[in-house]
């Protein structure tokens, strides 16, 4: 079945920021993208479209929503690095080896004694569109939510030039007061220009007591939150139902200064208080539709940082989510830029940085 990524745009006629598109990120930072949250090892399997009961051979690949942001932005040549903590085991060696492959600095990454490295498997169905995911040591809790507060730099999360934190990392103590205390260290009120702090909604039931309990904590987050992202029914967790529009706006009166609300088959739809864009969905063959969402953080993260008008880092995130969406693994299969943008050549759409902004026609080399 195929999946729908998007990646092209529409906007209303609002208001536009303005066109500047600096290849590097304006300040000066040893990380120019932090997160903080989840890693595991993901084990997926290389027989596809069966159940994992007959399942013969697997791969292992690094895995865990933040920690695959911070590899998808590193290849788009970011600074980036992550904080989390491993089991004190063989597969805890081996997280740290393939960060180490990926260019993310894993200075902030350190074991825990008590509790093993987490797993996930997932079956991959894609004619069905089914990708189930089944986690193994996360219960009664995991590494990595065993970050404390006390041990964070604060100093590494202040001068980040984007903070990335998930839902998912307040679930329970102490990995929730560490990631206020993480936020509480970076106000809103102190980021210099360029720099960023995105909360993924990444909300995950089967972490959570109640969608109540989740609301509670995520409004303790979005006073310090710059960019809110999720998909309808994580955006609904956050600030409760209602079309994408009314939940941007109330992301936005909660302070955020960019919403980003996922549509599904409809695509995208970014929303600041004066603009308004919407990236249409491109159908592709969907192989593990897992990892998209990771790659489209990681890409959105290097557009912010890139200093691109909304509606190219939107384009841009896309094109990346989509290419994943068509590969089996997450962060081995993290697209470089050159895939990127020779894919948004291909379809004839504005290539970021490209002269005058104007479109690159279809099949045009770059």
């Amino acid at each position: 079945m195929a999946h729908t990524t998007a990646f092209t745009a529409r906007t209303t006629s609002l208001p536009k920021v303005p066109r500047s598109t600096p290849e590097r990120s304006t300040i000066t930072v040893t990380h120019e993208l932090l997160t903080i949250g989840r890693i595991s090892v993901d084990i997926y399997p290389n027989d596809i479209g069966v159940g994992l009961e007959d399942v013969n051979s697997f791969g292992k690949y690094l895995g865990g929503s933040p920690s695959n942001v911070a590899v998808a932005a590193a290849r788009h040549g970011r600074r980036t690095g992550v904080i989390t903590r491993t089991g004190d085991d063989a597969f805890g060696t081996y997280l740290h080896r393939e960060l180490h492959k990926f260019n993310v600095d894993d200075t902030f990454v350190t074991p825990v004694q008590d509790w093993p490295t987490a797993v996930t498997f997932c079956a991959i169905k894609p004619a069905t569109d089914e990708f189930p995911l089944y986690f193994y040591g996360r219960f009664p809790t995991a590494p990595d939510l065993q970050i404390k507060a006390g041990e964070l730099d604060l100093d590494a999360i202040r001068e980040a030039g984007i903070f990335w934190s998930t839902v998912t990392g307040l679930c329970q103590e102490p990995s929730r007061s560490a990631h206020i205390a993480a936020h509480e260290a970076r106000p809103r009120t102190g980021l210099a220009e360029g720099q960023f702090t995105i909360l993924d909604l990444d909300y995950r039931p089967m972490f959570w007591a109640s969608e109540e309990e989740a609301r509670a904590e995520v409004a303790k987050i979005l006073p310090h939150v710059t960019v809110a992202i999720g998909n309808d029914k994580e955006c609904a967790v956050a600030v409760g139902e209602g079309t994408p529009d009314e939940q941007a706006d109330r992301l936005l009166a909660a302070g955020v200064e960019i919403a980003v609300v996922k549509l599904g088959a409809e695509g995208v739809m970014a929303k600041t208080r004066t603009e308004r864009v919407v990236s249409a969905p491109v159908p592709v063959e969907t192989l593990n539709g897992l990892g998209a969402g990771d790659s489209f953080g990681g890409a959105f993260c290097h557009g912010l940082l890139s200093g691109w008008p909304l509606e190219q880092v939107l384009d841009y995130a896309n094109a990346a989510g989509a290419i994943v969406a068509s590969r089996l693994s997450c962060a081995d299969a993290m697209p470089t830029p050159e895939e990127v943008t020779s894919l948004l050549a291909e379809r004839g759409r504005t290539v970021p940085g490209a002269v005058s902004g104007a479109s690159i026609p279809e099949g045009a080399a770059l």
